[in-house]
């Protein structure tokens, strides 16, 4: 079915800036060259598609009174004296964790353990700062 709005990459180039205008302000587009099928969205429409994949970390109070978060997703842990440091910290290895897969992602989207954490990566990557990266992050009591 997708086929029939499949358009083929050298009419793509040759309208390349209507194309890329009807990306953002229209609809997602699909485009084929040779065997390689894609797809192109703007970033408002990735970050609504993206909108299911949300962080999860369990929270733990510590003997010293410090707060441990441990994320579920991915595999990322983070102490410090408040909630509020943790998440900032939490948020800043998010985006570190994010920016190092991107960088090596032929490695990481293959590697078993790690190809799940794409849509995380990419939620992270377009929000682009800690703080909205931190408030994706649903914090829930672990158990000690």
């Amino acid at each position: 079915m997708i086929c029939m709005y499949m358009k083929q990459a050298t009419e793509v180039r040759k309208e390349w800036s209507s194309y890329c205008d009807s990306i953002v302000h229209d609809k997602p587009q699909f485009v084929k060259r040779t065997r390689d099928k894609m797809c192109f969205s703007s970033f408002d429409t990735m970050l609504d598609i993206l909108s299911v994949y949300v962080f999860h970390a369990e929270r733990f109070y510590e003997e010293d009174g410090s707060i441990t978060l441990s994320l579920i997703e991915i595999d990322l842990v983070e102490n410090a004296k408040t909630e509020e440091e943790t998440l900032q910290l939490m948020a800043k290895s998010i985006l570190d964790y994010s920016l190092e897969y991107y960088e090596n992602y032929k490695m990481y989207s293959n590697s078993p353990n790690r190809k799940s954490h794409v849509p995380y990566v990419l939620k992270t990557l377009l929000l682009g700062n800690e703080q909205e990266i931190g408030e994706n992050i649903v914090c829930q009591n672990g158990k000690n």
